[in-house]
């Protein structure tokens, strides 16, 4: 180290290692909540933030055309399907 540092260069180190010492506090807390948290998650709750599938499909919805109505879908059918059947 040289004999007479400058107080710029001295305060540049010290704030230098300040930071690291900051840095390495956090980085430890963080790994070791983590460590605990990892632990107690079970290998089949891997994808615990999408909600589970249902075990039935949807309600099956039925509606009654009138007359008119069901005309105009199969013209649409007809029109849609380039006149095959």
């Amino acid at each position: 180290m040289p004999e007479h540092p400058s107080i710029l260069q001295l305060t540049g180190v010290t704030v230098l290692v300040l930071a690291t010492a900051v840095w390495v506090v956090g980085l430890v807390r963080l790994l070791r909540r983590n460590r605990f948290e990892a632990t107690a998650v079970r290998p089949g709750d891997a994808l615990w933030a999408l909600p589970s599938q249902r075990q039935t499909g949807p309600g099956v919805e039925c509606v009654e055309l009138t007359p008119a109505e069901r005309d105009a879908f199969d013209g649409l059918v007809r029109q849609f399907s380039d006149g095959r059947p």
